[in-house]
Order: structure tokens, then sequence, then C-alpha cells
């Protein structure tokens, strides 16, 4: 295959190419192989592809009608490997996942439905289900707006993102060890998922303060040797098996909050610092941050009440989590603000 249809989209944080599948080949490897074409990998550069030398920038949502009822859409998410030939189906993307409703309108698979238009969305990298509500004014989708996100200049429309039933959807459990906290390498960490599998630990006990930036951490070799090393033992604690090749489960490192929010964030995704935090990460760790005898719940600032808005602070600002509970103190959902933007719609190429 040498070129396909495609539109190039931010969503959230995040940058990559949306395609619909049956654009893309019905085989698998055949469609990694171009989509690692599409992107410039393997190349830390991505010098002949559209991939932009980062895991943020290097990701593909394939979207289908879906079959499944009160269902709009399926979404696929791939993460491309920028230095190596990877096309990973491990882990899902909240930030991408952003850019779904709009790309769904634009292709004419959601009707427009009025001034704003919920596009509900089943992510099958993990089972789940979101509601997208994208603005729709004049019978169009709109991209201009005024709500802003940490991590993207400017401003831009309003997209909520509403997420259920995400706990357990990769390991089976919130809680796959059934522990709030477990200790492996003498550190105290909670595994957990709930929509992102991550491994959450004290700052300090792996080293640092967790004020650090993110070029700081990724320098620190022997901080990156003991992360690597919690995260392969972590991997079979969480039934994730060997994840030696695997992109989850996510590094978590939190410390308290230094700018009025819930909790402070450095996250490795996972050998690489993340410039701020992925959506779905947001919700894990404001989930771990609310369950009490975890490492993050002693560092972190939880305000009262059934509906909590948690400020998740990461290096370029913060990821605001609003999560519902029920009466045991269990997260029932989660909400949280993204943008996205079309950048182009066209045809991208193979070699």
């Amino acid at each position: 295959m040498s070129s396909a249809p495609c539109m190039w989209m931010r969503g959230g944080t995040s940058k990559g190419g949306y395609f619909l599948e049956s654009d893309l080949p019905p085989d698998k490897a055949t469609r990694d192989a171009f989509l690692l074409q599409v992107m410039g990998s393997p190349d830390p550069r991505q010098i002949d592809g559209m991939g932009g030398a980062d895991p943020l920038t290097s990701k593909v949502a394939v979207i289908r009608p879906s079959a499944r009822e009160g269902v709009d859409v399926d979404y696929l998410f791939l993460q491309v490997v920028v230095d190596q030939a990877i096309v990973s189906d491990s882990q899902n993307c909240g930030n991408i996942l952003a850019g779904i409703g709009p790309f769904a309108i634009e292709r004419g698979l959601v009707p427009i439905k009025g001034e704003e238009t919920d596009v509900t969305i089943y992510m099958e990298n993990t089972g789940q289900t979101a509601i997208a509500r994208v603005p729709t004014p004049n019978g169009a989708v709109s991209y201009r707006g005024e709500a802003t996100i940490d991590g993207v200049p400017g401003a831009a429309a309003p997209i909520p993102i509403t997420f259920t039933e995400t706990a357990g959807s990769t390991c089976g459990a919130l809680l796959p060890t059934g522990n709030a906290c477990d200790v492996i390498d003498g550190v105290e960490v909670t595994m957990i998922d709930n929509g992102m599998p991550s491994v959450i630990m004290r700052a300090t006990d792996m080293g640092i303060t967790g004020r650090e930036t993110r070029e700081e951490l990724e320098a620190n070799e022997p901080l990156k040797k003991r992360l690597e090393s919690i995260r392969l033992q972590a991997g079979p604690m969480m039934n994730l098996g060997d994840v030696t090749n695997k992109t989850v489960p996510k590094m978590c490192m939190v410390s308290g909050p230094m700018n009025g929010g819930a909790i402070s964030t450095r996250t490795f995704i996972p050998h690489r610092c993340h410039a701020s935090i992925g959506v779905l990460g947001a919700v894990t760790v404001a989930t771990a941050a609310a369950l009490e005898g975890s490492p993050a719940s002693d560092l972190a600032v939880i305000p009262e009440g059934r509906q909590k808005s948690l400020q998740i602070e990461h290096p370029i600002g913060e990821t605001t989590v609003v999560l519902d509970m029920n009466d045991k103190g269990e997260v029932m959902s989660a909400a949280i603000l993204r943008t996205a933007r079309k950048l182009f719609d066209g045809v991208v190429f193979g070699r």
C-alpha cells in the first residue's frame, strides 16, 4: 500500500493521523508496515515521515462505524514507536480521543444533531466507552472557541469527554493485585488501572523532588533504570505479562501540589518523560489520589463531596479531572475537558 486518505489532527496535547478503517489494509502486518512508513519510524528524527520525533506526535487513530447498540463509532488507538519498528495497540489514548468525535462527524459517520452533537465512542483497546460533546453550530464542526488546556497554545472549542466503567479496562480490576499499596524494589507503589495501567509512587522514594523538568528527568539514567526495574516486575502483577516491549504500564511519580492543585506528577510513558500527562493517565492518578492507603493519598489535597474536581499538576500546567463518587467512596465516572483542531485533510503516502 502506498497511500491512504488521512486527516491529521491535534487531539488534546497529542497529534497524529486519523484514518477510516476501510481506508487501511485489513491485514494487520501490512497496515502496521504502512503506518511505520507514514510516520518515518524507526528513526529518532522520523525525518522520512510525518512523525514529530516524539511519542506524543507519533500516534494513529483508526475509526469505523460501530455495530454496538448505543455506540456511534469504534476507535482503535495505535502508538507508532519513534525509534523502533513497533506499532502498539496495548494502550488507549485519551488525548487522541478528543479528535474522534469531530473526525467522525466530518467523515459523515455521525449526523449533526444541533448546536452540539454527542458522539458515543467505543475504545477498542480497552473496551471502554466515552461520550464526546462536539460543538456543531450552523451545521458544521467548529474548532474555534475560548477553551484552553495546558500544553496547547491559544484557545479552541471545548470538547468535554465523559468516561464510565473504566476501572480495570486493561488489567481486569482497578487494583489488579487487590492492594492499594504494594512494595517493589523497596518502593511503595500503587498498581492501578482506571483507564490507563499505571504504577504510582512517591517522587521522594525515587530520589527526586518531583519538581524537576522533563529534560532533567530524561537525563537521569539511574532514575530511569530504577523505574524500568519496577515496571518490568509490575507487568505480570498487573496481568499485563512481559511488558518489555509494551508501552504500559505508565510510571508516575507524585508529590504534593505546587500550584494549588490536588497533586503534582512526573510521568514516564514508559521510557520518556511526558511533557504533561495523558487524559486517562490523569483519570487514573486522580483515582489513586482519592484511594485511601495509596502512596498518593497522603500527598494529595482532596476536596469534600461526592463530586470532586481534582487539578492534576504536570510539568507544563494542570489537567482537571472531575470524579463522581458513590457512597462507598468508589469512582463511578470521570469527566475531562479537551480540545482538538483539524490540521490537514488529504492523502498521506508510504514508500
